[in-house]
C-alpha cells in the first residue's frame, strides 16, 4: 500500500544516510589512527642536543653546576692536595702512587690545577682511575670532562683511556672483566681511543667499548662511529633504520678536548637501548637499537675515569682530566657566558668536531644528589629535553590527530544539520 510504502521511505532511508555517514567518519578517524600509531611505531630515537643546548650554557665558567637538579656530580679537582684527598669525594682511587695534581698552566684546563694520571714504562698491565658511585641508580647517565694525552703516547692494543659508565660491572668494588655480560649481570660502556696496530696513530681512534648481551666474545666490543664493531665479524651489528654513520676520529696529542658520552638502558623486552658521544659539542657517533638488560633491576650504578694499559713499553706517558660533570641530560662544553664556548688551540681532528673550550673555575669537587629527578632525558630548562626534538610525533601526536578528526565530523554534521533544518 502507498500508505505502507512511504512509511517505510520515512523510517529506512534516513537510517541508510546515517550509517553511510557514520561509515565515513570511522573510516577517516580509523585511517588516522593506524596512520598515527603506524608513524609512532616507525619514530626514530629522539634527536640529541649539541653545542652549548645543555646544563653548562646555564653556568658560565662551571660556576655552581653542582647544584642543577639534573647534575649527579661534578669536580674540577681544585679542593686537593695529595691524592689521598680524592676519597673524600670519589668511592674509589686506583694508584695513588701515579697521581699528582698538575698545576703548569699547560696541564690545567680550568682554574688552577687537574688531575694527572702516569703510566711507567713497563711490560705489565696497570690500571690508574677513580670510581664515582650513582646513588639512586638510574636508566640514564651523561659524562662530560676535559681530558688530554701527553704526547708520546705509544700504547698499542688494550688501553682503556677515557671515562666509564656502567651497570654492576663491579662486585664489591671489584672489576669483572673477561665475563661476559648476559642481559642480568651486567653492562658497561667506556668512551676511548683504540689503536689496535702500530700503523694508527696515537692515540688511536675515538669508539665506545661496550660489554652487553650480544658482544662477540668474552670480552667487550669495540663500536666506531662509522658502524664497525671490532672484533671483526661478516655480519655487522645491526645499529637500527636511523643510524647514521659518521666519519671515524683521531684527535691530537697535547690537546685539551672536551668529551662527552651518554648511555640509555633499553627498556626490557625493547632494543630502545642507546650510546652516543660527543667531542668538543659535536656528536661524533649514536648507536640505538642496543639491548643492555633483559631485567629492570639492572641500572647504572657506577662512573669513572680511566688511564689503563694493558702494555706500555714505549716509555712514561701521562694524561690530564679536568672539570668532570655527571647528569641525568645533556651537559655541553665549558661555558664562559659570552653567548659561545671559549676557543683555545686548533682543530685538526680528522672531521670538523668543533672549538676547543677554555675557561676560569674556582670551584670545588662537589656532588648532587639528583634524588628528586627521575631518570630519563627528558629534563627542565636547566638541561635540554631531547624528546621535544623528536624527528618523528610521538603517541600523543596521534591520538590528537583521531580528536581533530572527530571535531571536524562533528563540525560538518552540526552545519549540515543548520542548513537542512
Amino acid at each position: 500500500m502507498p500508505g505502507t510504502s512511504s512509511e517505510r521511505k520515512s523510517t529506512t532511508r534516513p537510517a541508510v544516510v546515517v550509517s553511510k555517514r557514520m561509515a565515513l567518519r570511522l573510516a577517516v578517524v580509523s585511517g588516522c589512527l593506524v596512520f598515527g600509531l603506524a608513524l609512532t611505531a616507525s619514530a626514530a630515537p629522539p634527536s640529541l642536543p649539541e653545542g652549548d643546548q645543555g646544563i653548562a650554557a646555564n653556568y658560565p665558567g662551571d660556576q655552581g653546576i653542582a647544584s642543577d637538579p639534573a647534575v649527579v656530580f661534578a669536580d674540577d679537582f681544585e679542593a686537593y692536595t695529595v691524592a689521598d684527598d680524592l676519597w673524600a669525594t670519589w668511592a674509589n682511587v686506583y694508584q695513588l702512587d701515579r697521581i699528582r695534581f698538575a698545576t703548569e698552566p699547560d696541564n690545567v684546563f680550568a682554574g688552577n690545577q687537574s688531575l694527572e694520571f702516569t703510566v711507567p714504562q713497563q711490560d705489565a698491565e696497570l690500571s690508574n682511575g677513580t670510581d664515582g658511585v650513582v646513588s639512586p641508580e638510574r636508566d640514564v647517565l651523561f659524562m662530560r670532562y676535559y681530558s688530554k694525552f701527553e704526547s708520546p703516547f705509544d700504547v698499542v692494543g688494550s688501553s682503556h683511556n677515557g671515562a666509564v659508565i656502567s651497570a654492576h660491572y663491579f662486585i664489591d668494588g671489584q672489576a669483572t672483566p673477561g665475563v661476559p655480560a648476559d642481559g642480568t649481570n651486567k653492562f658497561l660502556v667506556a668512551y676511548e681511543n683504540w689503536r689496535g696496530e702500530p700503523e694508527t696513530a696515537s692515540p688511536g681512534q675515538l669508539n665506545v667499548y661496550v660489554y652487553h648481551p650480544e658482544q662477540l666474545s668474552q670480552w667487550g666490543d669495540h663500536f666506531m662511529p662509522t658502524g664497525t664493531r671490532l672484533p671483526y665479524s661478516p655480519d655487522p651489528f645491526d645499529f637500527g633504520p636511523d643510524f647514521v654513520p659518521r666519519p671515524d676520529i683521531l684527535p691530537d696529542l697535547d690537546r685539551w678536548y672536551c668529551w662527552e658520552f651518554m648511555v640509555q638502558a633499553n627498556t626490557p623486552g625493547q632494543r630502545d637501548g642507546r650510546i652516543a658521544f660527543w667531542l668538543d659539542g659535536a656528536l661524533a657517533a649514536d648507536f640505538h637499537n642496543l639491548r643492555f638488560r633483559d631485567i629492570e633491576s639492572l641500572t647504572i650504578d657506577r662512573f669513572g675515569l680511566a688511564f689503563h694499559i694493558g702494555t706500555n713499553t714505549a716509555g712514561e706517558t701521562r694524561k690530564w682530566y679536568d672539570n668532570v660533570v655527571v647528569a641525568e641530560s645533556y651537559i655541553g662544553p665549558f661555558y664562559t657566558g659570552d653567548g659561545d664556548s671559549s676557543s683555545s688551540g686548533d682543530s685538526s681532528s680528522s672531521d670538523d668536531s668543533g672549538a676547543d673550550e677554555a675557561g676560569d673555575t674556582n670551584g670545588s669537587g662537589t656532588a648532587g644528589s639528583g634524588d628528586d629527578v627521575e631518570p630519563g632525558i627528558d629534563t627542565d630548562s636547566s638541561g635540554c629535553s631531547c624528546r621535544s626534538n623528536s624527528a618523528l610525533p610521538g603517541p600523543g601526536w596521534a591520538f590528537g590527530l583521531v580528536l581533530a578528526a572527530m571535531s571536524l565530523g562533528r563540525a560538518r554534521r552540526r552545519a549540515g544539520q543548520c542548513r537542512w533544518q
